[in-house]
């Protein structure tokens, strides 16, 4: 798929598995493991789905997983799984490499979406793309550092400290046109000032749906995850973006659904529902 100048492809870092419950909020076991079935211990499987946008002179990484920096009780915890993809390789078999990557776009700073920012060599934390500016929204790296008790959690600085102390760290305020036809959406229902990119030419466009919309059944109005710090804010920034979407025919990018990476979505009598998968190639 190219959109606006670039080449788009997904990057498969991993799986890994987070609880049913609340991954799905208010909605009941019986409805979401019709189509996620959860393990023994209640975990869905999820993808760690980056995107690589590549064109008008840089190589940019949306997202990156959860990285390898794990330790073994935690491996544990999210069944993370590399058995099958891992960024690196996956990278490689796009025929790029970690020092190829010009821009690193991070949607914000959750462990299952920036973990793979650094890398340890040498017993040192230093970020895994050498030559790469990462980009993340001000007003949510303020909030990485200052989490709630509800999402600390989902905060590890390891992930994101040694970008700042190796100065490749660029701090976006707000929405704005990044690059040449990419923009950046800002939505706080999940978390604070999460930023959603989107590719567009006027005739096609492409929305990193992130973790407004992680799986395809959560488009779905009222499956909203029990991980959002306001679920009633990401309620209405769905109900606006899932018209803008609809109404203009893009394409989303799922980022943790174990089986689907892009898709259409249209709305019908029943509401907002997935159409069908977009294939990249």
């Amino acid at each position: 798929m190219t959109i606006g100048g670039y080449k788009i492809y997904q990057v498969d870092t991993g799986r890994f598995r987070l609880d049913g419950g609340a991954m799905f909020g208010i909605i009941p076991k019986p409805l979401w493991s019709k189509t996620n079935p959860p393990d023994e211990r209640n975990r869905i499987q999820l993808a760690a789905r980056a995107m690589l946008a590549v064109g008008h002179g840089r190589v940019v990484l949306i997202d990156n997983g959860n990285g390898s920096k794990f330790t073994a009780k935690q491996r544990d915890i999210y069944h993370l799984d590399n058995t099958q993809f891992e960024l690196a390789s996956s990278l490689k078999n796009l025929g790029f490499s970690n020092s190829d990557i010009t821009d690193v776009i991070l949607t914000h700073l959750h462990f299952d979406h920036a973990g793979g920012s650094t890398v340890e060599v040498d017993g040192k934390l230093v970020p895994a793309f050498p030559r790469a500016r990462y980009y993340v929204q001000k007003e949510h790296w303020d909030h990485a550092l200052h989490p709630s008790e509800k999402d600390r959690g989902s905060f590890m600085p390891n992930d994101f400290m040694p970008l700042a102390d190796h100065k490749v760290l660029e701090f976006i305020d707000g929405e704005c046109n990044l690059l040449p036809q990419l923009s950046l959406l800002v939505v706080n229902g999940h978390t604070t000032a999460q930023q959603l990119p989107l590719i567009s030419d006027g005739s096609s466009t492409l929305l990193f749906s992130c973790d407004l919309f992680p799986t395809i059944a959560h488009i779905h109005l009222p499956s909203i995850m029990a991980y959002d710090l306001r679920p009633l804010v990401t309620l209405e920034e769905k109900k606006r973006i899932l018209q803008m979407a609809t109404e203009h025919a893009w394409t989303l990018f799922f980022e943790h659904d174990p089986a689907v990476a892009t898709g259409s979505v249209v709305r019908s009598e029943k509401g907002y529902m997935f159409g069908s998968e977009v294939p990249l190639s």
